[in-house]
């Protein structure tokens, strides 16, 4: 059977394309197809993921299966829930009319600016990075009973000064604001798909866990 591997970061530039296509024997297992992509990722702890969502090696694959390498991630859209990926500049008073709530006693706001560099280049896996961060939003909108957030990432290219993510909560009260914003800044550069160049080099960061 044969699946598509997509590929991203520096695994991307290692293999001098964005996409593989992989033969493997029915009944095929995850581990099976990243040790046939062990020369690849040689020294790279990397996780793959199976149709958009993190896979344990011990999941069967499937003939058309989109399957990624994921290394790790170096990274974050949910008024109610607001959640993105763009390539524009991110603006933060947009993001706060979105979280605008008649419940809401408190409002918290976080940028993560470009810094002592000239400009930052992100790239992410988008098809699972918006899923991924929706599910970090709603989990800490049940947790920590916010009213709303609002959350954007940018990719490309971000200046120095210019803000790379853009997080925007709103709740009942200051101290669930600032848990629930914290949570997600702190998940988001843990959980999902996006990786980060500072001048040339990709930034080693954390490998999620399936």
């Amino acid at each position: 059977m044969q699946v598509r591997v997509r590929l991203f970061a520096g695994l991307r530039e290692r293999a001098g394309t964005n996409e593989l296509k992989l033969e493997l024997p029915d009944g095929a297992r995850v581990s099976d197809a990243l040790e046939h992509l062990s020369a690849l990722t040689d020294g790279v702890p990397v996780v793959m993921a199976v149709n958009h969502e993190y896979a344990d090696s011990s999941l069967a694959l499937h003939g058309g299966d989109e399957v990624a390498l994921i290394p790790p991630v170096s990274g974050g859209s949910v008024g109610a829930l607001h959640a993105r990926l763009t390539e524009a500049p991110l603006k933060l008073d947009p993001l706060l009319e979105l979280v605008r709530d008649p419940r809401a006693g408190a409002v918290v706001s976080f940028l993560g600016v470009t810094r002592e560099v000239e400009a930052l280049e992100y790239e992410a896996y988008p098809e699972m990075a918006e899923p991924q961060m929706a599910e970090i939003v709603a989990a800490a909108v049940e947790r920590h009973g916010l009213c709303a957030v609002a959350v954007e990432h940018r990719v490309g290219t971000v200046p120095l000064s210019e803000p790379s993510v853009a997080i925007a909560v709103s709740a009942p009260h200051r101290e669930a604001a600032f848990a629930g914003a914290r949570e997600i800044i702190d998940e988001l550069k843990v959980r999902v798909p996006i990786w980060k160049k500072e001048e040339g080099e990709w930034v080693p960061g954390v490998t999620p866990q399936p």
